[in-house]
C-alpha cells in the first residue's frame, strides 16, 4: 500500500516538472499527467475504502463474539428471544403482523405466521410464564403425569396382565412364558381457548407490561377449565375426569373401574372413629404406588378432615413447612382441588393415589393467539388456544372414598 501512494507522489512530482520547465509547449502534457494522478487517486481512496471497512468489519464481529462469549448463558439466551419478544409486543399492541411473519421466515417449522392455522404462536416467554401457572396449585397437573406431543392423541399402552417368570436350574428344561395381554388408551387433545380483552388506550400504554397481564388472564382461565375437566370431564370435547370413570367397591373392582371405600356413614364420616376409614383408604392402594401418592380433596372437605385428630389428641393434618411445601395427611401430600365435589351423600369427595401413574396430561407445546380489534369494540380481543387431553392411564393407581353406608 505505501508502494502505490510513492507512485502517486512520484507522478504528480513529474507533472509539475513538466509544466513548469518547459512552458506553454508542454501544458497539454502537464495536464494530462495531472489527469492520470487524480484518476489514479481516487481509485487508491476507493481501495483504501474497502479495505479499512472489511477490516471494521472484522473487528467489528471479533468485539461481538468476544463480548458474547463474556456474557452469562441467560444473558445470551435473552438476546436470542429478543426479536421475537418485539415482535410479539408489536402484533399484541397495534396488531402489526409484519414481524411475527419475518420471525416465521426466520424459524422455519413453528408455523408462527399463519393465520388460517390457528393464529401465531406466542412469544416463548409469555408462553413459559403460562405454564408456570398451569402448574400452580389447584390443579391435578401438580400430581399427575404430563406428556408433550405433536400429533393429535397420545398412545399409551398398558399391559394389564403379570408376565409370568419361571425358575429354573441347569436341568430344568424351560417353558414360555405367558403371552402379556396389552391395550391401547388414546387420549385425544381438544382446543382450549380464553378470550382476554383490552381496551386500546391500556395497549398504547407503554408502561404497561401487556405480555405479563396476557400471560395471567389466560393461565387463569386455561387453569379453571382445565381444573375441572381432569377431575369430571366427559371426554366430549374436552379431557376425560378421572371421577367420570365407572367405579365399583374396592373388593370388587377390576380394570376400567376405579374402586372405593365408603365411611359407612351417608354424607359424613364416623363419629367415633373419623380418621379409621382414612388409613383404610391409603392401605387399599398396592404398596408399589404409596410411594408418591397424595390425597386430592376440594377446601371444604379438608376443612372437616383437618379436624381429625388421633386417639392420643395429635391432628392428623400436618402443615407444610413453607410456601412450597404442601400440607399432609397421614404422612401424604395433599392437592386442594376445588372441582372436587365437597362432602354430601354418596359423594365421592376424597381421591388417593399416585395420579404420575394414574392419570396423564397431554398437550401439544405451543399456544396459538389471533388478534380481534372489531368484535368488542371499542376493546381488542385476544383469543388463545391450545390443545389438551387428559384420561386416567392406570385403574389401579387411583382409590376413592364414597361418603354413603
Amino acid at each position: 500500500m505505501s508502494e502505490r501512494i510513492d507512485e502517486t507522489v512520484a507522478d504528480l512530482g513529474s507533472a509539475e516538472s513538466i509544466a513548469f520547465e518547459t512552458g506553454d509547449a508542454t501544458i497539454d502534457e502537464g495536464k494530462a499527467a495531472m489527469s492520470a494522478f487524480l484518476d489514479g487517486f481516487e481509485g487508491f481512496k476507493s481501495e483504501m475504502s474497502a479495505q479499512l471497512g472489511t477490516i471494521s468489519a472484522r473487528v467489528d464481529a471479533l468485539d461481538a463474539k468476544a463480548v458474547a462469549g463474556s456474557r452469562p448463558a441467560l444473558s445470551r439466551a435473552a438476546d436470542t428471544a429478543l426479536p421475537a419478544q418485539k415482535a410479539f409486543s408489536a402484533f399484541v399492541r397495534a396488531g402489526d403482523e409484519e414481524g411475527m411473519r419475518s420471525l416465521a421466515l426466520e424459524q422455519k417449522g413453528l408455523n408462527t405466521g399463519s393465520n388460517p392455522q390457528g393464529g401465531f404462536l406466542v412469544d416463548p416467554q409469555v408462553a413459559a410464564q403460562i405454564e408456570r401457572r398451569l402448574r400452580g396449585g389447584g390443579s391435578l397437573r401438580t400430581v399427575a403425569r404430563g406428556v408433550q406431543v405433536e400429533a393429535g392423541s397420545y398412545d399409551v399402552l398398558i399391559d394389564n396382565a403379570d408376565l409370568l417368570a419361571n425358575w429354573a436350574d441347569e436341568t430344568t428344561v424351560a417353558t414360555e412364558t405367558t403371552p402379556p395381554t396389552v391395550e391401547r388408551i388414546s387420549i385425544l387433545l381438544h382446543e382450549l381457548s380464553a378470550n382476554p380483552q383490552a381496551s386500546h388506550r391500556l395497549l398504547d400504554d407503554s408502561a404497561f407490561d401487556v405480555e405479563a397481564w396476557l400471560a395471567d388472564r389466560i393461565a387463569d382461565r386455561f387453569r379453571r377449565a382445565e381444573a375441572a375437566a381432569f377431575v369430571s370431564g366427559d371426554g366430549v370435547g374436552k379431557p376425560v375426569g378421572f371421577l367420570t370413570k365407572p367405579q365399583l367397591p374396592d373388593a370388587a373392582h377390576a380394570w376400567g373401574t376405579l374402586g372405593y371405600l365408603t365411611t359407612g356413614v351417608p354424607g359424613g364420616f364416623d363419629l367415633n372413629d373419623p380418621g379409621d376409614v382414612l388409613v383404610d383408604l391409603v392401605y387399599a392402594l398396592g404398596a408399589e404406588y404409596r410411594d408418591g401418592a397424595s390425597f386430592v380433596m376440594s377446601s371444604r372437605t379438608a376443612g372437616e378432615v383437618r379436624k381429625m385428630k388421633d386417639n392420643q389428641g395429635r391432628f392428623l393434618w400436618v402443615e407444610g413447612i413453607s410456601d412450597e411445601a404442601p400440607a399432609r395427611l397421614l404422612g401424604y401430600p395433599v392437592v386442594v382441588v376445588e372441582d372436587m365435589p365437597d362432602i354430601g351423600t354418596d359423594s365421592v369427595s376424597i381421591a388417593f393415589g399416585n395420579f404420575e401413574h394414574g392419570y396423564t396430561i397431554a398437550e401439544r407445546p405451543e399456544i396459538r393467539m389471533l388478534r380481534d380489534p372489531f368484535s368488542a369494540k371499542p376493546n381488542v380481543m385476544f383469543y388463545a388456544t391450545k390443545r389438551v387431553g387428559g384420561d386416567v392411564t392406570d385403574y389401579g393407581a387411583i382409590k376413592l372414598l364414597k361418603f354413603s353406608a
